[in-house]
């Protein structure tokens, strides 16, 4: 079986458009690690889509905030912005649906499906050495995150009676206008443990701004770290029209 693993969409409906047309039939299942909402200027149209495609869905701190306003005061004012607008704009359905999507972490068969981690749904994994107490709260093979908008993580490897841990490459690079897709694959070593983010879909903090998404094949042992392009232009444009803060567009070309 095949698993599309995504997180961190953020309401940009050009970018998730290009992960499914660019995963489409290459996946039998998928997980969404959260932040559906957010930043972005269709919620509508994300949260309608995955709540279609996606079964398996955990919350993130930002479909937290949207669908209730609870913790926006923690927020930049331009996410605190983002928030409110969308808790306006959000259909009566697609409003409901976010307020009863699960906390991590959650399990699914050998996994663990966090947005920050399994210690803080909003605690950000930024350093290795963070994969420590990641690794001692879940007995799960896989633990998956999002929440840093970072593609990559961290392989727990056993030899001789010692661990280490290895940085798993990403197919993130310093992409300009025009970039093609990219893919990088990895295997999974027997006996060796991952954390794992495949990336934030639509806002990507890493240096490239091509959506981000991850393709899983436990049965042939593999994991595949992808990017795609997308309309960028019009998702910048979506967001100035809906009067939402000018940074929130700029920073999609960074990147950033």
């Amino acid at each position: 079986m095949r698993v599309l693993i995504y997180s961190d969409v953020h309401a940009n409906a050009e970018a998730l458009a290009a992960m499914a047309e660019a995963a489409a039939g290459a996946y039998d299942a998928s997980l969404c690690l959260g932040d559906v909402v957010g930043y972005g200027a269709n919620p509508n149209q994300t949260t309608a889509w995955v709540r279609e495609h996606t079964p398996v869905v955990i919350r993130g701190n930002h479909d937290r905030a949207c669908a209730s306003l609870d913790g926006i005061q923690w927020f930049n004012p331009a996410a605190a912005a983002a928030a409110r607008w969308t808790h306006a704009q959000l259909e009566p359905a697609n409003l409901a649906w976010l307020q009863t999507l699960p906390a991590g972490p959650l399990p699914w068969e050998n996994h663990c499906l966090v947005h920050g981690s399994p210690l803080d749904e909003d605690e950000y994994l930024m350093e290795a050495v963070q994969a420590a107490g990641a690794f001692a709260a879940t007995p799960a093979r896989c633990i998956w995150f999002g929440h840093t908008h970072v593609q990559g993580g961290v392989a727990l490897l056993q030899s001789g009676g010692e661990s280490t841990l290895e940085t798993l490459p990403s197919a993130a690079s310093a992409a300009g206008p025009g970039a093609p897709p990219a893919v990088r694959r990895f295997p999974l070593e027997p006996g060796a443990r991952y954390l794992i983010n495949p990336g934030s879909v639509g806002q990507p903090r890493d240096g490239d701004w091509r959506a981000a998404f991850v393709l899983l094949d436990e049965e042939q042992g593999w994991v595949e770290f992808h990017r795609v392009p997308y309309d960028l232009a019009a998702a910048q444009a979506r967001i100035l029209e809906a009067g939402l803060p000018m940074k929130l567009a700029q920073r999609l070309a960074a990147g950033r």
